[in-house]
């Protein structure tokens, strides 16, 4: 009898978990039927359809539930660390364009590293400074750091929705390279940051951090690198294609998540693992399967990425009606507005307190290359006007440093996360509807800025000249070596890249697959 009812009970049990993931996955199919409808429609994209959707999903659960709850399932960070963001970031490696992305990768680095790092000193100082003046206290200091690495992560997937890659290649490589390398920036510095002691604050806990940083930065990539690299040449090597695809598909999806997974084992970034190994692939690896392993590796990466996306902002959308958290919250109606507009003013002043500045700086890396190399005003103002939005990421790390499974108790916490809520959706909604009259006042069609052909030709010429060549004189060699540190000296960026892609293709590419490159410029 007794087993009779723990049968009943798990049986029971399970109908309870069946139901609301059953529900979250019919909502999932309404969100992808809505967003096919609106796909013309450049003013809404794939992340205001899923909040929408999720807002009114929670407006029926919390009519239905008697005002109890707007959820159907309950939010886990780890979830999210460990199931929904690696795709995502994988994906966005896997289906970067390498050529762009190399030639601007300096620039790329600049917005996406030491721009988190400004953006992140000046929101959390500005926290620091304001929210006590504003009523709202008891926040640590790591608190205030996280708060920091929270909001300086970025979500540009609206403005690259509305760019065109064809017209504007620079731009859209700036802005969705600068997107990836900024999420795993912001999490990198995150993880960083929680090692703080802060009952030792001194002089040094700023060098801890950004040592910390570092380490974990470049682990983290050399770890990504090596696992593109083995994936790359086990493929070359054992040609799994020749028997099935179905196997070579496997290796590829199983290594990159297993690239992630052994990154967090090791204590160390699991998203730039996974971002770099991505980048690795799909230079290597992917030229060593099968043109039909090839197209569908691609459009499984791409799916599950979006799947995990849409489940995120329909998770926001519901979270934005939790009773409970807007209760817990003991800030006054004003003083919450004070907190959400000055949480809202921190991020467009450290957006731009880099992105100008930057830009500069590399206008001037890129004096002596092409014009379309340079940042005009224009872009600078369209690139920091992409990095307004707040995302996923932000939710997930919000929720991973002031709830507990989703849950929290505390009126301070809660507070916190129903300040990243109202970011997310005021940003998303109002910058993301915004978006498109923007780029288009400031780049009608047809004002793009091509390369000359004698300019490419140029280039290409410089791109196959030697280093050093055994054939000719040491005078020869000497005053080459003299020519390629002058352009080194000259047009740092570009040389750096030229002798990368030499390299790549005298080295690299018969190791680990691929073709040799074609010699294009900027």
């Amino acid at each position: 009898m007794a087993d009779i009812y723990d049968f009943a009970k798990n049986l029971a049990h399970d109908h309870a978990q069946v139901i609301p993931i059953s529900l979250f996955v019919a909502v999932l199919c309404v969100c992808l039927v809505v967003g096919h409808l609106f796909e013309e429609n450049r003013w809404v994209n794939e992340s205001i359809t899923a909040i929408f959707i999720g807002f009114l999903t929670g407006t029926i659960i919390l009519l239905v539930s008697k005002g109890k709850s707007s959820h159907v399932l309950t939010f886990d960070e780890e979830l999210f660390f460990i199931y929904l963001l690696p795709p995502i970031i994988f994906n966005a490696g896997f289906q970067v364009k390498k050529k762009q992305f190399f030639q601007n990768f300096l620039t790329i680095m600049l917005f996406g590293v030491i721009g988190v790092f400004i953006s992140t000193l000046i929101i959390t100082a500005g926290a620091w400074f304001l929210f006590p003046k504003l009523g709202f206290v008891g926040l640590n200091a790591r608190d205030y750091l996280a708060v920091g690495t929270i909001f300086s992560s970025t979500d540009t997937v609206c403005t690259l929705q509305v760019l065109h890659q064809d017209e504007t290649p620079l731009l859209y490589s700036l802005v969705f390279g600068e997107g990836v390398v900024n999420d795993a920036t912001s999490v990198v510095l995150f993880n960083a940051v929680q090692k703080i002691d802060v009952n030792k604050l001194n002089s040094g806990v700023g060098l801890r951090v950004i040592g910390d940083f570092l380490y974990l930065f470049s682990t983290s990539t050399a770890l990504g690198v090596a696992f593109g690299l083995v994936t790359a040449y086990s493929l070359k090597t054992l040609s799994f294609g020749r028997h099935s695809s179905i196997r070579e598909i496997s290796v590829v999806v199983l290594m990159a998540y297993l690239s992630y997974m052994v990154a967090e084992l090791l204590d160390l970034s699991g998203i730039l693992t996974v971002f770099f190994c991505g980048i690795l692939m799909s230079h290597y690896a992917w030229h060593n399967i099968t043109e039909s392993s090839r197209i569908t590796t691609r459009h499984v990466f791409a799916m599950m990425s979006f799947i995990a996306e849409t489940f995120i902002f329909l998770y926001v959308g519901m979270d934005a009606l939790d009773i409970e958290k807007w209760r817990l919250t003991k800030l006054s109606f004003g003083a919450s507005m004070g907190v959400y507009s000055t949480t809202l003013l921190l991020i467009l002043l450290g957006r731009a307190a880099f992105v100008f500045p930057l830009s500069a700086f590399s206008n001037y890396m890129n004096r002596r290359a092409s014009r379309r190399c340079s940042l005009a005003l224009k872009h600078q103002v369209i690139i920091w006007w992409a990095g307004l939005i707040r995302g996923a990421v932000s939710i997930a790390l919000a929720f991973k440093q002031f709830t507990y499974s989703g849950v929290t108790l505390d009126p301070i916490n809660a507070m916190m996360i129903t300040n990243t809520i109202i970011v997310v959706l005021f940003s998303t909604l109002v910058f993301g509807f915004l978006t498109k009259p923007l780029i288009n006042y400031l780049l009608p069609h047809g004002g793009t800025n091509p390369i000359s052909r004698k300019e490419s030709k140029d280039i290409g010429e410089d791109m196959n000249l030697p280093l050093l060549s055994f054939d000719e004189s040491a005078a020869t060699n000497l005053s080459r070596a003299k020519d390629n540190l002058s352009m080194l000296i000259e047009r740092p960026v570009y040389t750096i890249h030229s002798y990368w892609r030499r390299f790549d293709d005298a080295y690299m590419r018969p190791l680990f697959g691929g073709p040799v490159s074609d010699q294009s410029t900027c």
